[in-house]
C-alpha cells in the first residue's frame, strides 16, 4: 500500500499512548483533523511532537490576530519554501474558514484582491530571506504579533518537515487539486476553525522551558514558551553530528541568505564525506531536494527513525532560528 511518508514508519495513532496520544486528543478537538500525517510523522520522535504542535496552537489557532491573515501569512511561507502540500493545506484551511472565493483566486495562482490579504501574504513570502522585512510596519496591528510571527515560524519548521520526510500531496491522488474537494474539505473542518480556542491548553504537554528562554517577540503570550520549547527539542538534534559537522552546518546557516541552493552547489557537502551534514544543510536550505540516496548514505544501524527525524529537525530549526534572529520587533499601523 502507498504511504504518506517517505524514509520512515511512525506507529499508526490508534496505538499511541502518554504525551502522544494527548498531543493527537488536543489536535482532534483544536485542529479538527485527527490523524494529520505533518505531525504523525513527528510521532517517530515524541519529544518534537508535542513543542510543534504547541507552537502550532498557541500562534495559528489560538493566538492572537485574525485566522484568515494568519493563514494567509503561512500560505505567502509554505510558497516561499515550496512546499505544496502546505500550500494546498492554507488552501483548504481558508475555505473553512469562510473565505471561498479568496481561497480559491490564490488555488489559481491569483494574487488577493484585498490590500491587506496582499500584503499579509507578501510578508509571510518575504519571511524566508533574514532581514528582508528591515523597519518596515507589519501589515497588521503591532499587537496581533506574536500570532503572526509564530505562525510564520511554526510553517517554516513545518514546511522543512513535510517537504524532506512526507510526500507532496495532500490528499490521495491529487484530490485537492479540484476545486470541488477543496471545498467540501474546508467546510469539514470550518466549525473547529471557526471555534474560539482557550490559549495556553497546549503548554501542559511540555516540559516548559524557564521564563527568561521566551523570545521577546513574543510579548508574553503562550506563543513564547512553545516556541523556546521547540528551539531546545530541536537542538538538541546536533547531537547526532560530529564537532565539525555541527560546525560546517552551523556556518553556512549564518551566511544563508533566503536563497534555494540547487543541488551543485558547494554549500552541500558530498554524501560519502560528510553525509550527516549533508542532509542537515538539505533540511535547513533546500528539503525538497533531499533524495534516497541522501538517507541512505547516512543510515547505519544505530540510526533509527527517531534518529532521522531528530536530526532533520536539528537542520530545519537552524534555519527558523536564522529567520527569527532577523525578526524586529516594531510599534506599527495597519
Amino acid at each position: 500500500m502507498s504511504t504518506p511518508f517517505r524514509y520512515t514508519s511512525p506507529l499508526p495513532p490508534r496505538a499511541a499512548t502518554g504525551h502522544v496520544a494527548e498531543v493527537y486528543a488536543q489536535l482532534a478537538r483544536d485542529f479538527g483533523i485527527e490523524e494529520p500525517v505533518t505531525f504523525v510523522v513527528l510521532s517517530s520522535a515524541p519529544e518534537l511532537l508535542a513543542p510543534t504542535w504547541a507552537l502550532m496552537r498557541e500562534s495559528l489557532i489560538a493566538g492572537p490576530g485574525d485566522r484568515t491573515g494568519k493563514e494567509l501569512a503561512a500560505l505567502g511561507v509554505s510558497l516561499a519554501n515550496r512546499c505544496p502540500f502546505c500550500v494546498d493545506a492554507h488552501t483548504v484551511l481558508l475555505h473553512a474558514t469562510g473565505d471561498h472565493a479568496l481561497a480559491e483566486r490564490l488555488a489559481r495562482g491569483e494574487r488577493p484582491g484585498n490590500e491587506v490579504h496582499a500584503r499579509v501574504l507578501d510578508w509571510g513570502e518575504r519571511t524566508r530571506v533574514p532581514g528582508s522585512l528591515g523597519h518596515e510596519p507589519y501589515p497588521f496591528p503591532a499587537e496581533h504579533a506574536p500570532g503572526y510571527l509564530g505562525t510564520a515560524l511554526a510553517f517554516h519548521f513545518i514546511n522543512r518537515i513535510v517537504s524532506a520526510l512526507l510526500t507532496e500531496s495532500l490528499l490521495p491522488a491529487g484530490a485537492q487539486r479540484f476545486r470541488a474537494v477543496r471545498s467540501i474539505a474546508g467546510r469539514a473542518l470550518s466549525r473547529t476553525v471557526r471555534r474560539p480556542a482557550r490559549p495556553g491548553a497546549a503548554l501542559a504537554l511540555l516540559d516548559l522551558p524557564d521564563p527568561g528562554e521566551s523570545p521577546a517577540w513574543a510579548g508574553g503570550t503562550s506563543v513564547g514558551p512553545a516556541y523556546a520549547a521547540l528551539l531546545r527539542a530541536a537542538m538538541a538534534g546536533s547531537g547526532l553530528l560530529d564537532a565539525d559537522d555541527q560546525d560546517l552546518v552551523e556556518e553556512v546557516l549564518l551566511d544563508w541568505d533566503g536563497t534555494h541552493p540547487d543541488l551543485g552547489s558547494s554549500v552541500f557537502p558530498d554524501r560519502r564525506e560528510r553525509p550527516g551534514a549533508r542532509l542537515a544543510l538539505l533540511a535547513a536550505l533546500a528539503p525538497y531536494r533531499i533524495t534516497d540516496e541522501d538517507v541512505a548514505a547516512w543510515r547505519r544501524p544505530e540510526h533509527s527513525d527517531r534518529c532521522l527525524v531528530q536530526l532533520v529537525a536539528y537542520g530545519a530549526f537552524l534555519a527558523v532560528d536564522r529567520i527569527e534572529s532577523a525578526f524586529t520587533r516594531t510599534s506599527v499601523r495597519t
